[in-house]
């Protein structure tokens, strides 16, 4: 498991500072800049406007480009984005507003607004990065949301977004700001867990919900906004799924695409694990025949967080790596697998003894 935390000695701050950790001179030179002075073992140290910064790593982990949030006093720093990943998230808040059973982030009351230091984030980032906004629910903070990233979208053309949400807050008078920003910049990930409001509604803990979520992709749909639909497979709605297939073929036709995802063992997820845990390795019926309607009718369906071996041979083309590489791990089965290189492996808190049955190297 990647650490995305990183120990430092405290700097004599008073305000969160962003650093970006130069190994050598950036072809963009930014005011944020800390240069490397000294490399060993354990640790290097570098030069930021004079003060000395020590980052406590190991001689072989690659920090060049990196972009660190350090706290005043605090003896770590958030590992913001690194340079050389593609699974980069913001996690803009720990709020929330519902109570998902399977949630693997789950809520705390508690705000801070770091949205300024996630602003110098972005636009210190490499290129054509394509960043995630997680939370929490990041739209309980819509105005500060979308003030970041119209400023950050016009500072970096390059830029793109995918935001995680919940759909319960999009409002008729967002979609002009939202045009504005670009309608290609951003991928909107809003989960839809079943096709009917009571089984949905329990998922997420929240009465009415589902009726929310109907007017938010009404209102998305004539924006002409890119999103991706997102449904964690469980026990709860597993018998649902080939209705749920019909229900996104004739009322959301227009989605870039249907994610059908496997559970985290984390957070909630792993408190209500034994009873929201569906084990497609043994059983693949519901998931097959809601993934043949939906490409029947040309929706673009993809399964997330599936091991290669838990799917069936003819489906794994539809399976590709997502599990963010610093929460990734494999399996001892998996030393000798001949599909490793394109699996995505397991969540680093995956247990095989609560886990998928049928597992085996292909």
């Amino acid at each position: 498991m990647i650490d995305l935390r990183l120990k430092v000695d405290p700097l004599p701050i008073s305000e969160p500072l962003v650093v970006r950790l130069c190994d050598t001179a950036h072809p963009s030179p930014s005011e944020n800049d800390a240069h490397l002075v000294r490399r060993d073992a354990g640790s290097r140290e570098y030069d930021i406007w004079g003060f000395s910064l020590t980052v406590y790593v190991s001689g072989s982990e690659e920090l060049d480009g990196d972009l660190l949030l350090i706290l005043p006093r605090q003896p770590s720093a958030h590992r913001l984005i690194r340079a050389n990943s593609k699974h980069n998230t913001l996690l803009i808040t720990e709020q929330c507003d519902q109570l998902c059973v399977m949630c693997s982030q789950p809520p705390k009351k508690h705000h801070a607004d770091l949205f300024d230091e996630f602003a110098i984030a972005a636009k210190l980032a490499p290129r054509d990065a394509y960043i995630g906004i997680s939370g929490g629910e990041p739209m309980l903070h819509k105005q500060r949301l979308f003030e970041f990233l119209a400023d950050v979208c016009a500072s970096r053309q390059d830029l793109r977004f995918h935001i995680l949400t919940n759909g319960q807050h999009f409002e008729a008078s967002d979609l002009g700001l939202m045009d504005s920003i670009g309608l290609d910049r951003i991928l909107w990930g809003i989960p839809l867990y079943a096709s009917r409001p009571d089984i949905h509604d329990q998922i997420v803990g929240k009465a009415g919900a589902f009726a929310q979520l109907k007017d938010s992709l009404a209102m998305l749909t004539r924006l002409g906004a890119s999103v991706e639909l997102r449904t964690v497979v469980m026990k709860q709605n597993w018998n649902d799924l080939p209705q749920l297939a019909n229900f996104i073929i004739n009322q959301t036709p227009f989605i870039s695409v249907w994610a059908l995802m496997q559970m985290e063992r984390i957070g909630y997820g792993r408190m209500n694990w034994d009873k929201s845990f569906q084990d497609t390795s043994i059983d693949f019926r519901h998931l097959k025949s809601a993934i043949n309607l939906a490409k029947a009718k040309g929706i673009p369906v993809s399964m997330y967080n599936f091991p290669l071996c838990t799917v069936p041979a003819n489906y794994r083309s539809m399976a590709p790596s997502t599990i963010s590489d610093w929460k990734r791990k494999y399996l001892d089965l998996c030393q000798k697998c001949s599909a490793r290189s394109t699996c995505g492996g397991f969540f680093e808190w995956y247990s095989p003894s609560e886990g998928f049955v049928g597992l085996g190297a292909l």
